[in-house]
């Protein structure tokens, strides 16, 4: 087959600008199921008895800013430099206000300051988030678990790191329990990812760099040129994304 459109649809992606957490040019492209509870929802019933809130790896602000009635206090931490002017201009109308922070494990936040943290696939250090928790305080994430995603992986011949196996439901429900907190809630779900085309691939690739973290066109060019060669004879390719939900109290 030619290599004249894979060649398109790979430099399309890579000179493709990425701010905030917009996946808007993927849109028809890449297509996740959704799992079967919704994070949005239970974080919006929460917000309701909260005094004060953060909101961890905010990206840009866009689901934050999405949200109804939050509280006067209301802080959202952000670790990935640009982002950071973006989510401020868009948070700040809204009295939220946006800390930079490199390192999960230290947030700029009193003890005790707060009554909802809420996470939508940011890392976080487990005793940091106990230790900025109010007594009874709601912890509230959606995690992408260590096997999101894996068949990119293994068509590709790329490693799957080790250290993936830490973003495990059993795991975090240890650690959070070690650290002082009550189990609510805990779901697990595997569900179909589909990818249309080899740039949307490249697009995930670049932005989601801890996927393959040595990855470039130019060192799985020849793999990359087999997906796609597949991808038109037999269609879009298809993985599993792999999402936890978890939901703990302070005791």
């Amino acid at each position: 087959m030619s290599d004249s459109k894979f060649d398109r649809l790979v430099q399309e992606a890579l000179n493709q600008e990425f701010r905030g957490w917009d996946f808007s040019w993927t849109h028809g492209r890449w297509h996740e199921e959704n799992p079967s509870w919704n994070y949005r929802q239970l974080v919006q019933s929460r917000i309701r008895e909260a005094k004060s809130l953060l909101d961890m790896g905010t990206g840009g602000g866009e689901f934050l800013a999405s949200l109804k009635n939050l509280p006067k206090s209301a802080f959202a931490t952000e670790s990935y430099p640009p982002n950071v002017p973006v989510a401020r201009a868009r948070l700040a109308p809204l009295g939220v206000t946006v800390l930079e922070i490199s390192d999960d494990r230290k947030l700029t936040l009193a003890d005790q300051a707060i009554d909802l943290v809420i996470n939508r696939h940011e890392s976080y250090w487990t005793s940091e988030v106990h230790r900025i928790l109010k007594p009874q305080g709601i912890f509230l994430t959606q995690q992408v678990g260590s096997l999101d995603n894996i068949e990119i992986n293994r068509f590709l011949g790329a490693p799957i790191k080790q250290s993936a196996k830490e973003w495990l439901l059993d795991k975090k429900i240890h650690y959070l329990r070690d650290a002082g907190f009550q189990i609510l809630r805990a779901e697990e779900e595997t569900l179909n990812c589909q990818f249309d085309d080899i740039g949307v691939i490249v697009f995930y690739l670049k932005i989601i760099s801890w996927q393959i973290p040595d990855f470039s066109v130019e060192k799985y060019r020849d793999r990359l040129l087999a997906l796609h060669n597949r991808i038109e004879k037999l269609g879009p390719f298809i993985s599993k994304s792999h999402r936890y939900l978890v939901a703990a109290q302070k005791k």
